[in-house]
């Protein structure tokens, strides 16, 4: 199928016409029905483009494959094209995004078609993040993504809405200002703004800190890394529960993925320079906020923090730089991105019955929400890495590939999976177990026939990838081999 890249990233914007088409010919409860009905349909046969692409996809080859490029302006183009690493991203968010449709279905009751247009062009920008192959258009695409989800946490998010909203904008917003800098300078200095161009482009080492440090102030702000990580929190616990998967599920996947891009490929002399930093970094995001996780009264908050320390491995395994912990970074993302989506929904779940989500409020569920209970401890093992669940291929991997760099790095990661184990464990103990002892849960349902189907494909996933990693690895194996074997030439090892 030609122009596969740009129907799989331009197809949701088709569902955006046909949804404000219908809201002019429509109103009230029928323009709202009509919307989620046509988002829905929408999301789907992106999923099934995307799927196409995957089956089409030559594993064995390690370059860029469903290339378009036409020339665009000032010396800029249209250039689109997906490799073993990119690939499972763009099929990654066209499955979450049905799932958040699904799970917004009978919460979202105000400005319905608003919500679903938001969420249509949310999910164009984040696959162009994927597929755009040109300095400027991965700029557009990249800063895009801010403006649907500010005004998804700003118009649908709780009582602080307002500041969370502003305070996810700015602070990824001041983050990219410099990215944009260097990249205007690149586009300068070679004569290009091809990414695989620049990518065999050798930058001077004199400049490659400079320019190293303005991309990895917006990836690491995007990730977020600590210390940088203080707007996630807020953006999470204000956010809709859809908004929420969407942003541990996919937008936190963007600064690794600039990191692979950008970072390891274009600049390995001050990559190798500041290993020690990122390491750094990396364990004290998953030590200390898995620490203060643990002292979270709110469970949307302490699966945000759970977020940050699960990105510490992937910034982890990336800067290793070794097949192993590369590998071992892209399965974490996309592990984390079923998993915490999923957890994200569990607490979906429970606050649309009771519209808390206050650790003590609650007590005894498992008495009342037996498949429930079920489907919470599935995700709280697999978020702390348990065997046969996919959480565990990506930690082990990202520690083994830090190990034969760093094994102090290691050393303290492996601590920091113990402390996920103590406030996931007591999040499940202090919600499941004991008696019912607040009359208000008497009443509580367990989940019905909407949130079984959305939760079955979460599930599916996380036990399939689990016991057959090579799903993903075998994917991303040329394209990661690849990476680390031009990274090695590079700095001489």
């Amino acid at each position: 199928m030609p122009h596969l890249l740009s129907i799989v990233t331009f197809l949701p914007l088709i569902g955006v016409a046909i949804v404000l088409l219908v809201r002019s010919a429509l109103k009230g409860n029928a323009a709202a029905s009509a919307a989620r009905w046509i988002t829905l349909l929408t999301t789907l046969a992106t999923l099934g483009v995307s799927g196409v692409m995957l089956a089409g996809f030559d594993a064995a080859n390690p370059g860029y494959q469903f290339v378009e490029r036409y020339a665009w302006f000032a010396g800029a183009e249209y250039h689109l094209g997906v490799d073993g690493i990119s690939i499972l991203f763009v099929v990654l968010t066209a499955f979450l995004m049905p799932l958040c449709i699904l799970a917004s279905w009978t919460t979202i009751k105000d400005r319905v078609v608003e919500y679903m247009v938001a969420f249509l062009v949310l999910e164009t920008l984040v696959i162009g993040v994927f597929t755009a192959l040109d300095l400027f258009l991965f700029y557009i695409f990249f800063e895009g993504t801010l403006v649907p989800m500010f005004l998804i946490i700003g118009v649908w998010g709780g009582q602080n809405r307002i500041y969370a909203a502003y305070k996810f904008f700015l602070y990824t917003l001041l983050g990219s200002v410099l990215m944009l800098l260097a990249m205007l300078w690149m586009a300068f200095e070679t004569g290009t703004t091809s990414i695989p161009e620049l990518k065999t482009h050798a930058f001077s080492p004199a400049v490659q800190p400079l320019l190293w440090l303005a991309f990895f102030a917006s990836f690491a702000v995007k990730m977020p890394m600590w210390p940088v990580h203080t707007w996630l929190p807020d953006a999470h616990v204000q956010a809709p529960t859809a908004g929420s998967v969407i942003l541990a599920g996919i937008l936190l996947k963007l600064g690794g993925y600039g990191f692979l891009l950008f970072n390891v490929p274009m600049f390995p002399d001050a990559s190798e320079t500041f290993r020690p930093l990122v390491f750094a970094l990396s364990v004290i995001a998953i030590v200390y906020t898995s620490l203060v996780a643990f002292r979270q009264t709110d469970i949307k908050k302490l699966i945000a923090y759970s977020s940050v320390a699960h990105m510490g491995f992937v910034t982890m395994g990336i800067f290793a730089v070794n097949d192993t912990g590369v590998q071992g970074a892209v399965f974490q993302m996309i592990s984390h991105g079923l998993i915490s989506g999923a957890l994200f929904l569990c607490v979906g779940v429970v606050y649309d019955r009771m519209h808390t989500r206050e650790i003590a409020f609650y007590g005894g569920l498992t008495s009342r929400m037996p498949w429930y209970a079920a489907i919470f401890l599935l995700f709280t093992m697999a978020n702390v890495g348990l065997p046969g669940t996919s959480g565990f291929i990506g930690e082990i991997l990202t520690m083994t590939g830090a190990y034969e760099v760093s094994t102090s790095t290691a050393f303290v990661a492996a601590l920091g999976v113990i402390v996920s184990a103590m406030y996931a464990l007591t999040l499940y103990r202090n919600v499941m177990f004991g008696e019912i002892e607040n009359p208000k849960l008497k009443t509580i349902t367990d989940i019905d026939t909407r949130e079984l189907v959305i939760f079955a494909p979460l599930i599916l996933g996380t036990l399939w990838l689990g016991v057959q990693p090579g799903l993903v690895l075998d994917v991303t194996a040329a394209s990661v081999e690849a990476l680390t074997t031009t990274y090695r030439a590079a700095i001489g090892g």
